[in-house]
């Protein structure tokens, strides 16, 4: 009878703690993000362009920059958002590689380099990326831009438009060919930020690293106009430009050791300064830094306490950890903190965030990361607490 009575004693409390005590909910600390700044530099680093920027793509991270906010014509480094809105456009199901686009009168008048549309003419959208991301077809890129949104000045505005989502601040498009016109305008650090977005598309290295190809059953060659590709160890592309306005540009993308680089220069004076001032860039990025990706520290990720709960604990993980561009060198100065409450309330859904990892360098904070809950941990009603404590007292009973 006395068991019965503490049985019962104990189902009020629970029942009692369930509906009356809240508690305080964990406050996550402010998202740190990742810095990114400029790195020290080399006094002694000088190229032959009028702008100039050295990024690592997948954190952003500026590694060199130079005038990299100053307006200049981009050439025919605009197709990069014109490329960049075709593999968008087949990820929303527009159309597919195998796509047959007929050419218009508009698309066949384009001068500059081409590969000579005929009104009428069919290609696949495989065959006319290959025309515009191996050799800068202008034709073909407004061919791709008119099976996008019907008009190149639709796709203009497209391009326009998406330049502003990436946050390219700087940049306003004319045409989606970088031929010279009023007002067609961008910079070095907003080519880098297109760059980077275009290369998010694994697809796009299945044309800007060919050197050579070919349309029309071998009748016209394709050669890149990107020299880098075949001469530069690791080169995935990107793309070149030069017309008289801009004088030589050049978007040069390349990746070593999980590690991928994109240079941009605009303003050289001819094209051998453009692949020595691109060269150098990389060089210098692959000599002196490396990309650190974080460990999770699981030996600190011990089960945390639940009041409340239908559980009681509940396991954090981390579910996606950063990488940080380093100097070389610098990896042993790279220390991870656990920040985790002893206690939690419960209800926990999976994916909450439930901690911090803060991730310093030298003893100056760099990012950090989320802990969240690997499971939801619901809260312990009237029925779960009876049935908790019904099985509890079954398995103690003699």
């Amino acid at each position: 009878m006395k068991k019965i009575f503490s049985i019962a004693m104990a189902i009020l409390i629970v029942f009692t703690a369930a509906m009356t005590a809240e508690g305080e909910r964990l406050t996550t600390p402010e998202e740190l993000g990742k810095i990114k700044k400029a790195a020290d530099v080399d006094p002694n680093l000088t190229i032959s362009a009028k702008s100039a920027i050295l990024i690592e793509r997948s954190t952003g991270t500026v590694i060199f920059e130079h005038d990299a906010d100053k307006q200049m014509p981009p050439a025919s480094i605009t197709k990069i958002m014109t490329l960049l809105l075709v593999f968008e456009a087949m990820d929303e199901g527009k159309f597919t590689m195998e796509t047959e686009i007929s050419a218009s009168e508009h698309a066949c008048s384009m001068g500059g380099s081409q590969i000579w549309l005929e009104p009428g003419e069919v290609f696949t959208v495989n065959e006319l990326l290959k025309a515009a991301a191996i050799s800068s077809a202008n034709d073909a890129c407004v061919a791709l831009g008119e099976a996008v949104s019907g008009s190149e000045e639709a796709f203009v505005e497209l391009m326009n438009a998406r330049a502003a989502e990436l946050g390219m601040k700087n940049t306003v498009f004319k045409n989606c060919t970088g031929l010279d016109a009023e007002g067609h305008l961008s910079t070095a650090r907003d080519i880098a930020v297109m760059s980077a977005e275009l290369l998010s598309h694994p697809e796009i290295k299945n044309y800007s690293t060919v050197w050579m190809d070919s349309l029309r059953g071998g009748e016209t060659e394709l050669t890149n106009t990107n020299r880098l590709v075949r001469f530069y160890k690791g080169c995935t592309g990107l793309k070149t430009g030069s017309t008289d306005e801009a004088g030589c540009c050049l978007s040069a993308s390349a990746e070593r050791d999980g590690m991928e680089l994109v240079s941009v220069t605009l303003g050289s004076p001819n094209t051998d300064e453009r692949f020595a001032a691109g060269r150098k860039l990389l060089d210098y990025g692959f000599a002196n830094f490396a990309l650190v990706r974080m460990t999770p520290p699981e030996e600190y990720l011990a089960p945390i306490a639940v009041s409340h709960g239908t559980e009681e604990t509940v396991q954090p993980v981390c579910q996606e950890t950063p990488a940080f561009l380093l100097k070389k060198g610098q990896r042993d100065g790279v220390e991870q903190s656990v920040y985790l409450p002893e206690k939690l309330e419960a209800p926990i859904k999976s994916g909450d965030v439930i901690g911090r990892v803060t991730v310093t360098l030298n003893g100056g904070e760099i990012g950090g990361y989320d802990i969240v809950a690997a499971e939801d941990v619901p809260r312990m009603g009237l029925l779960s607490a009876l049935k908790k404590l019904f099985f509890e007292a079954v398995r103690t009973a003699p």
